[in-house]
């Protein structure tokens, strides 16, 4: 049987450092959930988006990126989408951050994969 996690994201340490990052850095780094968001977009239009948050949002929003309507459209769409979308995604953002000049201590280990 397979290993429980207590978080959706819990099953990859690349998806735990950007979720961390993003629930410290939630101001510093909404513009890089901004552009996820908009890549998203370009491949499946804002209608999908708008409706497919419409079905996962939760009743309570007592979620950390709750809060933030651009944090929760972002990590809503990375929790439902394949593991190695998630991954991918995920490698992308750290680069996109490294790109901006953020060096984040976990990246050395990424890019030797």
């Amino acid at each position: 049987m397979g290993q429980k996690y207590k978080r959706w994201y819990d099953h990859d340490p690349l998806l735990v450092e950007v979720m961390d990052l993003l629930r410290n850095f939630q101001d510093d780094l909404k513009d890089q959930a901004e552009v996820f968001l908009k890549k998203i977009e370009d491949h499946v239009g804002k209608e999908a988006i708008e409706s497919f948050y419409a079905k996962v949002k939760p009743a309570n929003g007592n979620r950390w990126y709750d809060k933030d309507p651009v944090l929760s459209r972002a990590v809503e769409l990375l929790r439902v989408v394949p593991q190695d979308i998630q991954r991918q995604a995920s490698k992308n953002f750290l680069k996109a951050l490294k790109d901006q000049g953020i060096e984040v201590d976990f990246m050395k280990n990424i890019e030797a994969e």
